[in-house]
């Protein structure tokens, strides 16, 4: 059972790591700021996610479970958030080519020419 659950961490180990270089070589190569937060954040949490379960099924301690588990909740929780953060002030900053967006929910809030 040890040997199966190694190997099955390894797996998680690889694939993690996998993600985690996929989104650096999205932000690095994306053209512009709302494709670069979509790397940022999608991939690389699930890439961190994949890497937490691959440690936590190689440690198997109580300890190590409960920190690797408040690891993962933390990421799920900020990095939406810290997204949405980015989002907005490169909208407001002027960054985004708004005709892009399908769908302008923060132009109807906003005045004429904020952010420019």
């Amino acid at each position: 059972m040890s040997g199966v659950l190694d190997t099955l961490g390894a797996v998680a180990l690889v694939a993690g790591a996998l993600l985690s270089l996929a989104a650096g070589i999205g932000v690095l190569r994306f053209p512009d700021v709302l494709d670069r937060m979509h790397a940022a954040t999608k991939p690389q949490v699930l890439g961190v996610l994949f890497l937490l379960l691959g440690l936590a099924l190689r440690l198997r301690t109580p300890a190590d479970l409960g920190m690797i588990a408040l690891v993962g909740i933390f990421q799920l929780v900020t990095a939406p958030v810290a997204a949405q953060m980015i989002g907005r002030a490169a909208y407001r900053s002027g960054r985004v080519d708004r005709e892009l967006l399908d769908v302008d929910e923060l132009a109807e809030r906003e005045p004429p020419g904020a952010g420019r």
